[in-house]
């Protein structure tokens, strides 16, 4: 999910490549993982594997396309190092046309707004999880076996309302974004890669066991849900903004193509087989997240618990990013005397805007749709191949280049439109329209 992007704007300590390779594999494991197998039944169980390895190769070539041009602008400007918003603005100052050349900070304002929206996103979607999660703890505290027997399909009518337990989070990852020591936030990081590792191996031990007769699932869902699967896919594998950071701190950055194509081919693997394995066990009951599908027993309640420990602590590191774009340009408004309390009262606002935006439309599984497809798929499909043709045209591209980069814009553009219109008119429709893709309290 690009949780390192902040890498961005941060120096960190330079890397092995089994450190690049692990700091790789952790940042595409978060909550958009857990959404997979939703995302498999609006594709369909044939179309679903397929579309999500055609997505994650398209997405790993972009984000080859985006190494190869901070290389060769790099070069070119004789810079040691330049992060994302920084290779658009340098290709939009030597680009043909002297429009983009004169407007070319906004390139880099674009990519750092992308950014911001992209990760105030995540920090949104773990509300939702850590609620949802939460009130299906607390829900079913009283009904909770030692034995780990399926869930029957009954609806349980909420004692307290989802929204109730986003405001009991809320002060403490007020409190928990008040930390601003990184080496702090790299602990919680490692506490959060332990617990997401260990839930991880229990979902996978439960999914495969008794997987029911696949042959009455549809291999072919409908265009319109189709679409979601899109935003939901794009999301998960927002992770183009951390692979020029990443590669500026290995000690041996010419090895990182190799550490980029062996960690994504895992990561994509792993998508796959969670998402089909997922929607294979649990059919059209499957959930907005895989953990409210989870039996409700002692083991498979602190795996909730367990992953929701490890989102809480994910969401300083992705908030990171934001606060870090946001506030240095907020303190150089305000006078020496206010700087403190312009810092604490933007991250307090930021973090209470995220819960507001969690309040105001609590489906997890289409605001991982919407953000995929609205800056998601901007940030991945659509901006790397534009950047391609901006660096190098001037210097004689291939006509089949260029044709490539158009198309994978064009289809990037496509899904962020069509993706971005079908998870509003499902969130304008009422809470119940879409009974599978709710996150209800399940017995």
């Amino acid at each position: 999910n690009g949780e390192s992007i902040s890498s961005d704007f941060v120096h960190l300590p330079t890397r092995g490549m089994m450190q690049t390779l692990i700091h790789l594999l952790k940042c595409n494991i978060g909550t958009g993982l857990l959404g997979l197998p939703l995302a498999m039944k609006n594709a369909g169980l044939l179309v679903g594997p397929f579309s999500l390895l055609a997505i994650g190769i398209l997405t790993v070539h972009c984000m080859v396309i985006l190494l190869n041009c901070a290389q060769h602008l790099s070069q070119r400007l004789q810079k040691t190092f330049v992060n994302y918003g920084e290779a658009m603005m340098y290709s939009l100052k030597t680009c043909p046309n002297a429009w983009l050349r004169t407007h070319s900070v906004w390139g880099r304002y674009t990519v750092s707004f992308l950014l911001i929206i992209t990760q105030l996103g995540f920090c949104s979607v773990y509300f939702m999880f850590m609620a949802d999660n939460l009130q299906q703890m607390v829900e079913e505290v009283h009904v909770t076996s030692k034995t780990c027997e399926p869930r029957k399909i009954l609806v349980l009518t909420p004692n307290v309302d989802i929204r109730f337990y986003m405001l009991t989070i809320l002060p403490f990852l007020i409190l928990l974004v008040f930390i601003q020591n990184l080496r702090v936030l790299s602990i919680f990081s490692t506490l959060a890669n332990i617990t997401t590792l260990g839930s991880m191996a229990l979902i996978f031990q439960y999914i495969m066991q008794e997987i029911p007769d696949p042959r009455n699932l549809p291999l072919m869902a409908s265009w319109k849900t189709f679409l979601l699967f899109f935003g939901t896919a794009i999301f998960t594998f927002e992770g183009v903004g951390m692979v020029l950071p990443l590669k500026n701190q290995m000690k041996h950055p010419q090895q990182f193509s190799f550490v980029l194509y062996w960690g994504m081919s895992l990561v994509i693997v792993l998508y796959i087989c969670l998402g089909t394995l997922g929607y294979m066990k649990f059919g059209s009951n499957t959930q907005a997240s895989i953990t409210l599908n989870l039996p409700n027993c002692w083991l498979y309640q602190l795996v909730k618990l367990m992953y929701s420990i490890g989102i809480f602590f994910t969401y300083a590191l992705q908030f990171h990013v934001p606060a870090e774009i946001i506030i240095p340009f907020v303190i150089s408004q305000v006078s020496e005397s206010w700087a403190l309390f312009a810092d604490l009262s933007v991250r307090t606002a930021l973090v209470c805007l995220t819960c507001v935006s969690a309040i105001l439309i609590p489906r997890l599984d289409l605001v991982i749709s919407l953000v995929g497809s609205v800056s998601s798929s901007a940030l991945a499909l659509i901006i790397p191949p534009f950047l391609e043709l901006i660096t190098f045209y001037p210097e004689d591209m291939n006509c089949i280049t260029i044709v490539k980069d158009i198309m994978i814009s064009i289809l990037g553009l496509l899904g962020c439109v069509f993706g971005t219109y079908q998870a509003l008119y499902e969130l304008s429709q009422p809470i119940n329209h879409s009974v599978a893709n709710s996150t209800g309290v399940y017995a």
